[in-house]
């Protein structure tokens, strides 16, 4: 049975103060503790539930360990899942789980050298490759890469691996003075193109890492083409063990690129101006760039205000930005959930609108839309599956 004693003082004073409208509240402990963080878009009715829970459950423990309590209203309900999903970042307190485990995110890299690699990373650096992600499930994207590599001949060796390229070797006093053995069994098992020992072209090498570009962008299916072809050969040859194995692999990478093309014209498209409408008409202009919330302004309602919000719509999406790296978690984390936001809510995208658009709309003497256009989105793709 529930307690209904419990913490009465703070309960009379929830039930005075506090209004049934969206908003983000804080739960303190004695010693002056964050406990936990949470969110609703009827405040008052939320903080009310806790008194009734019974001890013994999450709520009911977390309300009597609880000594002060304090919100702030947040017109809409995605400016409060964003700024909840901040402040557990942030401070990490005790009873939340959700937003707050240091949760690892993996990311697909092409690196930039000579002889290319499909690797997985852990994070995201200026070294001038290129990557793909945040991926939610580490183990795997780690698995995928492997099968993208053994698929398409691309090497996975360590980076220091010297390479050379079979129509190189001219640089060398002779082919015969060479030693040219395979760093690893791969080149001999027909999986690695093996540019270790100059065995292919630098443009047929080349080639192929074109494809793993294609397929990460869901523009290409060189690895399902070639899977395909290796099954219907395996099966002719009555070889099934073979044939269901190869057959594993090609659902695999399937499943992969399903949830990279359903993923990636997501995070293209996360770069608008969202009008959100707000408790008694307090409605919102959020920014979005990338998939991240920049900027949150009251929706302008004069021509001064309109002019204040363009201003930061032109700083916001007309500012340089320099490419993925030094992508956070904090900030990984918050594409995902802004990506899950809009997947979930489809018809949200209609209150979305473009920075141009939404400039030409609001500005009486709009400023060329050259001027405005937001560099390429570098391919930061998300697995269709958001972390629990």
């Amino acid at each position: 049975m529930a307690d209904t004693l419990a913490n009465p003082e703070l309960r009379e004073a929830v039930r005075a103060d506090v209004e049934n409208r969206p908003g983000v509240y804080r739960m303190w402990g004695p010693g002056d503790e964050l406990l936990y963080v949470g969110k609703s878009i009827r405040v008052r009715t939320r903080l009310l539930s806790y008194f009734r829970a019974p001890r013994g459950e999450k709520p009911g423990d977390l309300i009597r360990e609880t000594a002060r309590i304090d919100w702030d209203y947040v017109p809409d309900e995605f400016g409060a899942l964003v700024r909840e999903m901040r402040l557990i970042q942030r401070h990490r307190p005790k009873y939340n789980v959700q937003h707050k485990r240091k949760r690892a995110y993996a990311f697909v890299k092409i690196t930039r050298e000579p002889a290319p690699r499909v690797v997985p990373a852990a994070q995201v650096v200026d070294d001038g490759s290129t990557y793909y992600g945040p991926f939610p499930r580490v183990g795997h994207v780690a698995h995928t890469i492997r099968d993208i590599s053994h698929v398409l001949g691309l090497r996975d060796c360590p980076g220091s691996t010297p390479v050379v390229f079979d129509d190189q070797l001219d640089v060398f006093d002779g082919r015969e003075t060479l030693e040219r053995s395979p760093a690893c069994l791969r080149a001999d098992l027909g999986t690695c193109l093996a540019p270790c020992c100059g065995r292919p072209r630098a443009r047929d090498y080349a080639e192929r890492v074109r494809q793993a570009r294609r397929f990460l962008e869901g523009r290409g299916h060189a690895p399902l083409t070639i899977l395909s072809e290796r099954m219907a050969d395996a099966a002719a040859r009555r070889d099934f063990e073979y044939a269901a194995l190869v057959r594993d692999r090609l659902e695999r990478l399937r499943r992969f690129q399903e949830e990279l093309t359903g993923f990636r014209g997501e995070v293209d498209a996360l770069s608008f101006v969202y009008r959100v409408p707000g408790h008694r008409g307090d409605d919102r202009v959020h920014l979005i760039r990338g998939g991240r919330l920049r900027d949150t302004l009251p929706h302008p309602k004069s021509r001064a205000a309109r002019e204040r919000v363009a201003g930061r719509v032109d700083a916001v999406f007309g500012a340089f930005e320099p490419g993925p790296g030094g992508l956070s978690p904090h900030e990984a984390a918050e594409i995902l959930l802004v990506a899950r936001w809009f997947r979930l809510r489809p018809d949200e995208l209609s209150r979305t609108r473009s920075p141009q658009d939404w400039l030409t709309a609001k500005r009486p003497s709009p400023t060329p839309a050259s001027s405005l256009a937001p560099p390429p989105v570098p391919p930061l793709r998300e697995a269709a599956h958001p972390p629990s």
